[in-house]
């Protein structure tokens, strides 16, 4: 309730601003305009929007794929953690501003640079977590695991994996909003359509409330995938919710 009467107020004072000011529209749209592109360009922003969300999903895949089969195997390799651990973060200071072009001249246009955009930039926040994750499984756990006789795959089915799930989902919720900008500046690079697209041409025709409408949209679409995903933790990972020192 606090926050919706926040957002309230700055719209309305973002309103009255715009409004009072004299400020130019393509300078600075009031809330309204924006709300009135929104409406108006709906068909033309839905067509980009739909081809963005599929960037921007694919690409969240990928990362998880990735981010998941490295975590694991750097966890049972401490030899392999220990080479790749540190070229992981060395990626992170790689300007993706400078690599998004280059991938986008090497392989056209297609899906397939927006992808590798995408899950390069996701692929951090989804293999630190779910590793430390693993790190964190109680030692107790896997000592009665290996009274019961069980193999080391068993451990990490029964154990291992289920209590590294916490760390995935709390890495795919953080790479959700970085995916979103991943996929624009993927399409800022070069691209024949999606919401990055819609930006690149509306911004120099002096369409700002489009350029705003699809900013929201775009907003709005992680905003989504961020609750979906805190809902899915609730719902599958009930203990991981718990607060400390609450008995189950």
């Amino acid at each position: 309730m606090t926050a919706a009467l926040l957002l309230l107020a700055l719209l309305g004072g973002w309103e009255a601003y715009a409004d009072l000011s004299g400020i130019e529209t393509f300078v600075l749209p009031a809330p309204s305009a924006i709300a009135t592109a929104l409406f108006d360009d709906r068909v033309l922003l839905w067509s980009n929007f739909t081809v963005t969300a599929g960037e921007i999903a694919l690409g969240m895949l990928l990362a998880i794929a990735l981010g998941l089969a490295c975590a694991v195997a750097m966890y049972f390799s401490p030899a392999l953690r220990r080479a790749l651990y540190p070229l992981l973060i060395g990626s992170q200071t790689i300007p993706i501003v400078l690599v998004a072009p280059l991938l986008v001249a090497w392989w056209g246009f297609g899906l397939a640079p927006k992808l590798a955009i995408v899950a390069l930039v996701c692929f951090f926040p989804i293999v630190v977590p779910t590793l430390d994750a693993l790190d964190r499984v109680d030692a107790d756990l896997r000592k009665l695991m290996r009274t019961f006789g069980a193999s080391r795959w068993q451990t990490f089915r029964m154990v291992e994996a289920p209590a590294a799930l916490p760390g995935v989902l709390t890495g795919a919720k953080l790479s959700v909003a970085i995916a979103a900008i991943a996929a624009t500046l993927a399409e800022l690079s070069g691209s024949e359509s999606g919401l990055g697209n819609l930006l690149l041409k509306a911004i120099p025709n002096f369409e700002t409330p489009r350029a705003f409408a699809a900013v929201i949209i775009l907003s709005a679409f992680a905003a989504a995938l961020f609750g979906l995903l805190a809902f899915a933790e609730r719902r599958l990972l009930p203990w991981a919710n718990q607060p400390r020192g609450t008995a189950p």
